[in-house]
This record gives C-alpha cells, sequence and structure tokens, in this order.
C-alpha cells in the first residue's frame, strides 16, 4: 500500500475501490440484513456490468489496494474474472481458510482477507490464524475485524456480520493480529450501505490503535468523509465508498470526483 505523503508532511487517508459480490453479481448491499433469508436482505444495487468491468475502471484509474468480498456461495467465478483484469493489484476475501488461500493468490489476488476462518464457533483461534499466516506469509494476509457496535466497545462480527464473536476491536487484539498479517480491513457493519454517515467513534479509535495498513468501510455519503477519515486518524485510515457511489448506483458522490481528490486535489 502506497502512503506517499501529500500536502502538510504526514501520509494524507486514501480512496480505497470495493466489488461486493452476491450471487455472482456486483451487488450494494445493507451490511447488517445479510443472512441466509432472502425476505431479510436490503439490496440497494445490482450492477449490469460484471466484477471485471469494475476491476478494469480501477485498473484505469490506478486505485490500488481495492477488495472483491464474497459475501456467501456462488461468487467465485465473478471473483476470479475480477482478478484476472487486474491481476496482482486486488485482494479477496470471502471463505478464505488455510487450505484454499494459496489458490486464490495463484488465481491472482495481492492478498488473501479472512474473518470467519478465524472464528469456528465465534472464538478467535490463534492456531488457524498462524496457519493461515504460514500458508501464504505475512505479507500476503489481510485480517478483516469488520465489527458491531455493543455499547461503548466493538466486536468482530463473522458469517456475513451476523455473529458475534469473542473478539473486542481494541489495541490490545489488534496488536496480536498485526504479528500475523500486513493489513487491516474494517467493515462497520451497523452502517454498511446506509449511506448515513461513517462510524467516527471508530474511526478516531483505529486511528490511535492501528500499526498497519487500514482500510474502513461504512456509511460514507461525501467526499469530505474522506478528509474526516483523515483528520479523525491522522492519516492511518483509508476508506471505502460503496452505495453512495455513482459507479453503484448512488447519486451523493462521483466516482471521477472521488478519484481526483484522493489523488491528490483537495482543495474542494
Amino acid at each position: 500500500m502506497s502512503s506517499t505523503s501529500q500536502a502538510g508532511g504526514r501520509r494524507k487517508s486514501l480512496f480505497r475501490p470495493c466489488i461486493d459480490l452476491h450471487n455472482g453479481e456486483v451487488k450494494q448491499i445493507v451490511g447488517g440484513t445479510l443472512s441466509e433469508d432472502p425476505s431479510v436482505l436490503k439490496t440497494n444495487f445490482v450492477a449490469s456490468h460484471p466484477s471485471a468491468y469494475f476491476a478494469e475502471l480501477y485498473k484505469r484509474h490506478g486505485l490500488e489496494g481495492g477488495h472483491v468480498i464474497k459475501l456467501g456461495p456462488g461468487n467465485d467465478r465473478a471473483a476470479k474474472d475480477a482478478l484476472t483484469a487486474w491481476p496482482g493489484h486486488l485482494q479477496v476475501g470471502g471463505g478464505i481458510t488455510a487450505d484454499n488461500a494459496r489458490e486464490w493468490l495463484d488465481a491472482g489476488a495481492s492478498k488473501v482477507i479472512v474473518t470467519s476462518y478465524l472464528f469456528p464457533d465465534g472464538r478467535f483461534s490463534l492456531e488457524r490464524l498462524r496457519a493461515v499466516s504460514a500458508a501464504v506469509g505475512k505479507e500476503r494476509l489481510v485480517v478483516d475485524v469488520s465489527c458491531r457496535r455493543r455499547g461503548d466497545k466493538w466486536l468482530v462480527a463473522m458469517n456475513k456480520w451476523q455473529t458475534i464473536t469473542d473478539m473486542e476491536v481494541d489495541k490490545e487484539s489488534l496488536d496480536l493480529l498485526s504479528g500475523y498479517c500486513s493489513e487491516f480491513l474494517v467493515h462497520a457493519a451497523d452502517v454498511e450501505g446506509l449511506c448515513q454517515g461513517i462510524d467516527e467513534d471508530l474511526v478516531a479509535k483505529l486511528g490511535k490503535w492501528v500499526t498497519l495498513p487500514t482500510t474502513y468501510a461504512g456509511g460514507a455519503k461525501s467526499l469530505s468523509d474522506l478528509a474526516l477519515v483523515d483528520r479523525l486518524s491522522n492519516g492511518k485510515v483509508d476508506l471505502t465508498y460503496g452505495s453512495s457511489l455513482d459507479i453503484f448506483g448512488g447519486t451523493l458522490v462521483e466516482f471521477d470526483e472521488l478519484v481526483r481528490y484522493s489523488h491528490g486535489d483537495r482543495e474542494q
């Protein structure tokens, strides 16, 4: 991940793109509604373009560090199509284990993203973390500490963000995980897909806690949210936009303008 310093001499938070896959299609979903019950699922957008289209778009604009997330079964082909369109530049997550992680790197992923595998029956397994890290190497592993808020704490959520685990997201847990991975991805599942603003408290905490490159996703609704994340995290946390973007059917943020802003044109 680039940490290019921009005006002011310190690193600035950047826009990190995503490709969320559900039933083989690129979608934007309200994160807290993901479950096996289709009547509960709330979908904001279903793309008419295939996954490779978005990979090629990100390639054209030089948007590194993007993630392809497989939300449930039936997404392997679409994920591999995206990786083939820009090999070595997109991360992939969803159903990643120590047994299949290497296969995804061979398919073109820059890194693999793991969550649920680390929490059998909702309990953190250091043994599994060591296994997947050994399988691909620390530098090729991203740990997804996507979470849901409970009171004044955030607890890691797995299984499409429906199962709350026994791990609290805090400095202690992030320090432990950072010994085995090179990056963190954090979906704030409670605000994911709602376009009602980021979890400012969580972003500020991450800025104090993280020592690795970290991408936050959830609730971004305006161009100014990138500057807000930059300020709250002191440039340590990057930001993913989803449902608010025009390329995903949104009306709040223009993709081209966001790209320019992220690349350095921050006068707006």
